[in-house]
This record gives structure tokens, C-alpha cells and sequence, in this order.
């Protein structure tokens, strides 16, 4: 497979990921909704029940809005655009793992294969910015040879 196809590929499978992030959130947020109304009205003011159905909405929430933000950070990226150093958007295929560098929602497979989604923010990344081909870097006292970067 060329490498604007593989690329391609791997964001399908990634923005997948994350569709099905948001839809297990949704389905838990209406079940805590759900719970909550078949619970009825507050007992009292501080009904801890009830509080702690609120509590739960607002973290899964939180977590649909980051995994929303994550969603349109990979609609930045441009599969047809092939990058020769590491960067965000970049394939980086190492003699130890796969890394997609896009978001930090981790590990996913594309094609049978196992890929590492990572945030240009995680220290892997910083360890390996604007690496090439054939560059070696070193993180947690491992060492890695990036074999391509597309």
C-alpha cells in the first residue's frame, strides 16, 4: 500500500476510535440521565444521589469535549501530505512500534497493524521532533531507530 493510502487508513481508523469514544459516552451520559429521572425528585436539599448522578454527567461530559476536541484535531490533518521528519500529522514507523502522531488516545490497530497515537505534547514526541529517517532518539533509557516518516 503507498503511503498517502496507509496514511489515510490509519486517520480512518483513529477518527473510528474516537466515534466510538463518543458514542460509549453519549450511551452512559443517557444512562445516568435516565437513572436520575427514575429516581424522582430530590428527597432533600442535599440529596447525595442525586448529586452524585450530576457529578457523573459532568465528567463524562468533560471527556466528550476533550474527545470532540481530539476528533477535530485529526480533521487537521491531511493524508495526502507526506512529511520527511516528525511532526504533527506524521507516521513514524520505529524498529520498536508504530507512532501516529495526531492525539493522545493511544494505542489502536490499522490493517492488523498496532499504532500509537500520541499527542505532540507527550515526551516521546519531544524526544523525536523534526527526526528523520534513519535518526536514532532515546526516551525512559530505550533506544529507537526511525525506519520511515510519512
Amino acid at each position: 500500500m503507498d503511503k498517502p493510502a496507509l496514511k489515510e487508513q490509519i486517520l480512518a481508523d483513529s477518527k473510528a476510535k474516537l466515534s466510538e469514544t463518543l458514542q460509549q459516552l453519549q450511551h452512559e451520559m443517557d444512562e445516568t440521565r435516565r437513572l436520575s429521572n427514575e429516581y424522582g425528585a430530590p428527597k432533600d436539599r442535599y440529596d447525595p444521589y442525586r448529586t452524585k448522578m450530576m457529578r457523573q454527567n459532568e465528567l463524562y461530559a468533560g471527556q466528550m469535549g476533550q474527545t470532540n476536541h481530539m476528533m477535530q484535531a485529526l480533521e487537521n490533518i491531511k493524508p495526502d501530505q507526506i512529511m520527511d521528519s516528525v511532526q504533527f500529522g506524521a507516521v513514524v514507523i520505529t524498529d520498536k512500534q508504530n507512532i501516529f502522531v495526531a492525539t493522545g488516545m493511544g494505542k489502536f490497530e490499522s490493517g492488523g497493524v498496532a499504532y500509537y497515537s500520541i499527542s505532540s505534547q507527550a515526551p516521546i514526541f519531544k524526544a523525536m521532533e523534526n527526526a528523520k529517517a534513519g535518526s536514532f532518539f532515546e526516551i525512559n533509557g530505550q533506544r529507537f531507530e526511525i525506519k520511515d516518516v510519512f
